[in-house]
């Protein structure tokens, strides 16, 4: 069976990681993904080890089902071969600032002058009504201002970035998802509109779930931040031979915790009696966790939490993951043969739906590996895709 937005085209100018990452999950929902690049191609293509030109790993890793054409939008016949594009489009994605969009004359009422009922989603980095529009915006840059890079600074002692593109990848997903909003209520009204997801405003919003505390209240002198995210001793705790992470959550989940570390007398310790009171003694408490948690190897620990029920893992490495047992046998990590890159790794599509599920259709494009079929599929001559292809 197709995927759930098989049947629909999406025009991709999108570079970088939050654009393609979003394109990408459309495409894997069975999308036709159309990548515009410009001549020279996304950077992301010379960003990690390759095989070949242009086909880096981190292109890789994030472009899959997908088909390439170059355009020069800078030229009168490029910018005129993206707009016969978009006119048979469902969807256009862009993460450009909008003052280069304007130049590129792809901003929304351009398009819409010629597809009435696209649905034309961009993600920037701020929003486009405030001061800060048309700033540039890369995912350090939002880790610092949306909080992420303090919020490390609690536990240690300075800012520090998330190892990880975290702002782009979860802007990304988000950008994904009001996609399909707006073609639900486009399938519903038949009304196209404009999408704007700004970074900053929705890592603030994402940070701010836990942490906006006695704000939320219309009192935040009293204090923001979730105060059990802030102790030293939340981390995976030391073992006699390793780490174990765990957490428990419920009063039943403490006292089976507190039996397991052989600490059933805390069970009618005041302080830790209820939710409220466990919030105030957070420090304490987890103190004591970390405590008890060094007296045993961590193969003890995973019998004795299991035997508990409380929820618990270990601390798994990237080369844990490649290699673990349980996601080999649900066979998460696909190895495939791309056709000019050669054996590969990929992730599976992990959205599953039970009768329209996504599917790896075709691995990352080559530079205008499609230019042709696709201008070809627009109805133009030969003699017309040589020029814009020569």
């Amino acid at each position: 069976m197709p995927g759930p937005l098989s049947g629909f085209r999406v025009i991709d100018l999108t570079s970088a990681v939050l654009g393609p990452v979003a394109t990408q999950l459309l495409g894997d929902m069975g999308a036709d993904v159309i990548k515009v690049e410009m001549p020279g191609g996304d950077f992301m293509r010379q960003l990690g080890p390759r095989r070949h030109p242009d086909m880096a790993a981190y292109f890789l890793n994030i472009n899959r089902n997908k088909r390439s054409v170059v355009l020069d939008l800078k030229t009168e016949e490029g910018h005129a071969a993206m707009m016969d594009l978009l006119a048979t489009a469902d969807v256009f994605v862009h993460n450009m600032r909008l003052s280069a969009v304007d130049r590129l004359r792809l901003d929304y009422a351009s398009v819409a002058v010629r597809n009435a009922s696209i649905v034309y989603a961009a993600a920037t980095g701020f929003s486009k009504t405030g001061p800060d529009r048309d700033r540039p915006a890369y995912d350090d840059v939002i880790q610092g201002e949306s909080g992420f890079a303090w919020l490390n600074a609690t536990i240690a002692g300075e800012p520090r970035f998330v190892p990880m593109a975290i702002c782009d990848k979860l802007v990304g997903q988000m950008l994904a998802g009001a996609v399909g909003m707006a073609l639900a209520c486009r399938e519903r009204t038949g009304i196209g509109q404009e999408v704007h997801v700004p970074m900053l405003e929705s890592m603030i919003a994402f940070n701010m779930v836990e942490h906006l505390w006695h704000g939320i209240l219309a009192e935040p002198e009293k204090g923001l931040g979730y105060p059990r995210m802030f102790t030293p001793h939340r981390r995976p705790y030391p073992t006699s031979d390793g780490y174990v992470c765990l957490l428990a959550t419920t009063d039943q989940q403490w006292d089976r915790l507190f039996e397991a570390l052989g600490r059933s007398d805390l069970t009618s310790d005041l302080r830790f009696a209820t939710l409220g009171t466990r919030t105030e003694n957070i420090d304490a408490l987890y103190a004591i966790i970390t405590e008890e948690m060094r007296k045993r190897t961590t193969a003890e620990w995973l019998e004795r939490l299991s035997r508990a029920d409380v929820p618990h893992g270990t601390v798994a490495s990237l080369e844990d993951l490649v290699s673990s047992p349980a996601l080999r046998a649900s066979e998460f990590f696909r190895r495939v043969e791309h056709p000019t890159e050669g054996p590969m790794i990929t992730t599976d599509v992990t959205m599953r739906f039970s009768e329209t599920p996504g599917s790896l259709r075709r691995l990352a494009p080559r530079l205008g590996e499609h230019t042709a079929d696709i201008l070809a599929e627009l109805g133009y001559d030969p003699a017309k895709i040589e020029r814009l292809t020569g």
